[in-house]
């Protein structure tokens, strides 16, 4: 674009949605209408650095300014709309996200920017309005929750250091760790003893064991066997199902705080599920969840999203700028 040429979003946003295996990016005008998107690598400023990682993030934001039309992409020198509204993994902490939010804002991509976790543009794209609370349970866990009025709950989502517990991650190694010791004779009988090794063709619960010290098989193929724990819950092995009752008491747990830190415990209110275990939709553990959260919060509305996370991102930009109902209607359309 040239230098005196008016934007092609005036008043529009840039919405990011970078999760640590990929990222999302749209130009969205401000009516609702998405001119361009494109997807790319995930966002690890840990292990790359801020300024790596908003590098590989300005590769995808300049594919999506060639697809919205802009003739020099995101780097004519002129905003690309009026706002940025990134959700970002590895924002777990507001010291995190005011690191990223000065990164990303450099960039020039718009007038005003506001990074959040990525937790958030899951919570917004599963809410008509915002306000509500959103447990994502994925890789791992995290909760966040927020009110129209700008009000926050979040949790550090650190792992064990910050209290957490479950996730593809917990569930995997809670699974392991009671098959190992079913196998061995230190822990009851389970099915788990079985299923796990055979879903990577092995003979025993030994060998699976030394087949991952030894990376025979890779670590992060242990996310496989969270399908394989629900199988075998669903065949109606009790360990199996006693590991899926301690998710949904974790899930529990965090949803209801953060419902009672925003004052909507005792209220009509959204809690938003996400993340690979809530959308496989377990019928044993979505039950289980359920029938706890009825228990402690009786008028919260649970419901997994379907609607991709960088609807959520966008949304939050058309709330930052005001924007009128039929601009989130014209965007869900889009993305429906």
């Amino acid at each position: 674009m040239g230098l005196n040429q008016e934007p092609l979003v005036p008043g529009g946003v840039l919405a990011v949605d970078a999760g640590n295996s990929k990222t999302d990016v749209a130009l969205v005008a401000a009516d609702g209408t998405v001119l361009g998107t494109a997807r790319g690598g995930g966002f690890q400023p840990p292990i790359v650095g801020i300024g790596a990682a908003v590098d590989g993030l300005a590769r995808i934001v300049e594919r999506a300014a060639a697809d919205a039309g802009f003739p020099d992409g995101a780097s004519g020198g002129t905003p690309l709309a009026e706002h940025t509204s990134a959700c970002l993994a590895n924002a777990d902490l507001p010291v995190e996200e005011q690191q990223l939010e000065a990164a990303v804002h450099a960039r020039g991509w718009a007038r005003s920017t506001r990074v959040a976790n990525d937790t958030f543009a899951i919570l917004r794209a599963g809410v008509d309005a915002p306000r509500g609370v959103a447990v994502v349970c994925g890789a791992g866990i995290n909760c966040v929750g927020m009110l129209p009025d700008g009000r926050t709950a979040r949790f550090p989502a650190l792992g064990k250091i910050s209290g957490d517990w479950g996730g593809g991650s917990g569930l995997a190694e809670e699974a392991l760790f009671h098959a190992a010791r079913a196998e061995d004779g230190r822990g009851g009988p389970t099915a788990l003893a079985d299923t796990l090794p055979a879903h990577f063709g092995l003979p025993s619960m030994y060998a699976l064991i030394e087949a991952l010290h030894l990376e025979a098989i890779a670590a992060d193929r242990k996310y496989e066997l969270t399908p394989v724990l629900f199988a075998t819950s669903d065949a109606g092995d009790p360990v199996a199902r006693s590991i899926l009752d301690q998710q949904a008491d974790e899930i529990v747990a965090l949803a209801t705080v953060a419902l009672a830190r925003l004052d909507l415990l005792d209220e009509e209110a959204d809690v938003v599920l996400g993340g690979g275990v809530m959308a496989a939709r377990n019928p044993y553990l979505m039950d289980a969840l359920t029938d706890r959260l009825t228990a402690r919060a009786p008028k919260a509305r649970p419901h997994v999203v379907t609607a991709p996370p960088v609807l959520g991102a966008a949304l939050l930009g058309l709330d930052h700028l005001a924007a009128p109902p039929e601009s989130h209607a014209a965007l869900r359309a889009h993305y429906a």
